[in-house]
């Protein structure tokens, strides 16, 4: 009956893991995209731009759109949001400079009290 619970913690984290990896991973992406086009993210949400770039990225369920409320991809921000398995969300913001690293829901699997995974 002990075990039972921990095992499916373990489970959850696991996934919510690979979907930082994946944050992470698309967020090294960006920047490598970024150098490729003097500076700029605009476009970098382009379907295959990024698994160009990181082709183990084909198989991350992720999200790409500008800072903020933003559509798409600034010259100067964007928001990764990766989805685990068991549908925890990761996000990496660039704005105006500053990462932001947010997760939910809070204090499940990967993401703790304060919703900064990067802690």
């Amino acid at each position: 009956a002990i075990a039972l619970p921990a095992f499916f913690n373990q489970k959850e984290k696991a996934g919510d893991a690979k979907a930082k990896e994946y944050a992470h991973s698309a967020q090294v992406a960006m920047e490598t995209y970024a150098t490729d086009h003097n500076g700029s993210y605009v476009n970098s949400e382009v379907a295959g731009e990024l698994t160009k770039i990181e082709p183990t990225l084909s198989s991350a369920d992720l999200t790409i759109t500008g800072p903020g409320v933003e559509p798409k991809p600034t010259a100067t921000g964007y928001k990764i949001t990766s989805e685990s398995s068991n549908t925890h969300k990761f996000s990496v913001e660039k704005n105006a400079g500053t990462l932001t690293f947010h997760c939910e829901p809070k204090e499940k699997g990967g993401c703790p009290a304060s919703q900064n995974w990067s802690e």
